[in-house]
């Protein structure tokens, strides 16, 4: 989200993450951290907020979640930069999910062959799994009756695959 502010003029930009009270309606504001933040998802605990620094290099951080207001020791959670045998590739993320395991499944792009499409990390950021499509994947999110579906939207295709674990969350 986006805060305009003016000086004489002048107009700043921040982008940063807020917290929407869901009784009172009160924004506040959680982090201001990330140069682009975009996708966000809770861990399925609740314990762990992620939030996706869009753009190239992207990145995922994450925060633990206190007295479920604020956040607490921001930190790296897991780069989008993927080593093979014959090179490195640099990429970027948008939408992230967790599941009921604890992983964090992240969109992927910009990467070229071999990057695109979906990555899979485990609970302590290490990639452990990857859906490769040929085009940039923009957003994903778990469905179906049992949340066991996984659709991905990319840049001109939309995908949808049976995983063998569930959605942290409905939403």
């Amino acid at each position: 989200m986006m805060n305009y502010e003016g000086n004489k003029g002048d107009l700043l930009i921040k982008e940063a993450v807020y917290r929407i009270d869901g009784k009172t309606a009160k924004l506040d504001l959680v982090t201001d951290e990330l140069l682009k933040p975009n996708g966000i998802c809770f861990s399925h605990d609740y314990k762990k907020l992620y939030v996706v620094d869009t753009g190239r290099p992207g990145g995922i951080k994450v925060w633990d979640v206190v007295d479920e207001k604020k956040l607490q020791q921001g930190r790296e959670f897991a780069s989008m930069r993927l080593k093979t045998n014959e090179r490195e590739m640099v990429g970027g993320t948008d939408g992230v999910r967790a599941d009921v395991d604890g992983n964090i499944w992240a969109s992927a792009g910009w990467g070229g062959s071999g990057f695109d499409g979906v990555h899979i990390f485990a609970p302590d950021g290490q990639r452990i799994g990857q859906i490769i499509l040929p085009e940039t994947a923009s957003n994903i999110c778990f469905g179906g009756p049992k949340r066991n579906r996984l659709f991905i939207t990319a840049s001109q295709s939309l995908y949808a695959v049976y995983v063998e674990t569930q959605g942290a969350h409905i939403a």
